[in-house]
């Protein structure tokens, strides 16, 4: 019999909360943008046409991770791994703020199918957490590994004068890179390799279908 931490009704309204706040609000950020000292960005419009369907799935990525985060944190017996994913969200939010405002300046739009990512991740984060702490840290690691790997393919695809992007784009792959080395140190387990391919698999849908939806 699974050991969960119960499911109050305080708890319960904050997750809906939570992700009704993600899906349809405009996020706030706690730390200044990025791009704020950059110089003004001179882009064609093929150029920003393509930023913003790159910064599109960065915000995507964002809005799945504020729902495995609060997925996972729903069924974590440990209150250190709890907190632990609570400040990963809570930095990651600067993140979707970001991007969101950078899409806005690039004259682009926030991914339609936003609804179904954010559910289908935190069916993903709840699946993770029921696993146990050490696997649920290491599917957060892993995660983790696997968008700074996909943010550093960002740097080298955006517009090379695309300043104000690529600073953004830097300063999120800073923070994932943060994100994993704490939850390896929490005692995140090594996930197997089938695993992390499918994780692989599944996020190249989901960026393949956000860059035009």
């Amino acid at each position: 019999m699974l050991n969960l931490p119960p499911l109050t009704l305080d708890k319960a309204i904050a997750v809906m909360d939570m992700g009704l706040r993600t899906v349809f609000s405009p996020a706030v950020s706690s730390r200044p943008y990025p791009p704020a000292e950059t110089t003004p960005d001179t882009l064609s419009d093929r150029e920003r046409k393509h930023a913003a369907a790159l910064m599109r799935i960065n915000h995507v990525g964002e809005v799945c991770a504020q729902a495995l985060y609060s997925g996972q944190a729903l069924v974590s017996r440990d209150p250190a791994n709890v907190e632990a994913l609570k400040q990963a969200s809570r930095e990651e939010v600067d993140h979707l703020a970001w991007c969101e405002q950078r899409i806005q300046e690039l004259g682009g739009r926030k991914s339609l199918l936003n609804p179904l990512w954010y559910g289908a991740s935190f069916g993903m984060g709840i699946t993770a957490g029921l696993l146990g702490d050490k696997w649920n840290l290491g599917f957060l690691a892993e995660t983790e590994h696997q968008v700074s790997a996909h943010l550093q393919s960002h740097l080298q695809q955006l517009p090379a004068h695309d300043t104000a992007s690529k600073a953004i784009v830097a300063q999120m792959k800073e923070d994932e890179e943060h994100h994993a080395h704490t939850a390896e140190q929490l005692g995140g387990a090594r996930l197997p390799a089938p695993v992390k391919l499918a994780m692989r698999l599944a996020s190249k849908v989901m960026t393949r279908t956000a860059y035009h939806l």
